[in-house]
């Protein structure tokens, strides 16, 4: 269990939220799935946000995770520097912090967020709260590129999953923040979201009674995962930890 109530360093994933047409069709859904309660746009678990929910067009790119910078000028000027692109320039978010969009050079899309009052989300690394973000893409090589020259990400090879190429990401203070995955056939990069649960497979079930769909919860070197879509048709990942 980690409690969290102070900004993150730079690159740390902090914050995680999705953009739904239907916000309470959302709300049972993930309520059903995690036991979250809501406070506005927030998913709160034990009274601390653990997520956020917005209401926006269908056409979703699912969970966006914003990485933690103490400057999120400067960070937006680096992104565009190393070959990024930005959606949304910075601005503050009024009550909360400071936040901007941008896109990787491979396509992927991420927020920066620095906190003025709210880290972020307030639980993390135990059940029903995020423990995991990781970058699956076809341009793996450009992905660490960038990566390492905005946020100052040195590299890690990964012994776990022989013959896949995955690539660790850790701060400069050597913390794992997450990783990079090759995914040759894949048609676009995304940022996976991953969320801790007692049990893989009782998730499931909840998801799939709550109107998802989900593959079946399977044995990893890390734990066991299942992949499970929402009603919306955005994806996600279960795991329960070994």
């Amino acid at each position: 269990m980690s409690s969290v109530d102070r900004n993150q360093p730079l690159g740390t994933p902090t914050w995680v939220d999705l953009a739904v047409p239907d916000l309470e069709r959302a709300r049972e859904f993930y309520g059903r799935v995690f036991g979250w309660e809501f406070d506005g746009g927030d998913c709160l678990l034990r009274g601390l946000p653990v997520a956020g929910l917005r209401v926006a067009s269908p056409n979703s790119p699912g969970w966006d995770v914003h990485l933690a910078t103490e400057d999120v000028d400067a960070t937006a000027a680096a992104v565009t520097a190393a070959g990024g692109t930005l959606l949304t320039e910075p601005h503050d978010v009024t009550g909360r912090g400071r936040s901007a969009f941008a896109l990787d050079p491979t396509g992927a899309r991420f927020g920066l967020w620095h906190g003025r009052g709210f880290p972020g989300c307030r639980l993390v690394n135990e059940p029903d709260t995020l423990v995991r973000n990781d970058l699956l893409t076809p341009g793996a090589a450009k992905a660490r590129d960038f990566y390492c020259a905005v946020f100052g990400f040195t590299l890690d090879g990964n012994q776990d999953l022989p013959g896949a190429d995955f690539t660790f990401l850790r701060r400069p203070d050597g913390h794992e923040i997450g990783g990079i995955f090759a995914a040759p056939d894949a048609t676009v990069s995304s940022w996976a979201t991953t969320f801790e649960v007692a049990d893989a497979d009782a998730t499931v079930a909840k998801a799939v009674a709550a109107g998802g769909t989900a593959q079946p919860a399977a044995p990893t070197p890390y734990g066991r995962m299942a992949a499970i879509t929402d009603p919306f048709g955005t994806e996600f990942t279960a795991i329960t930890r070994a």
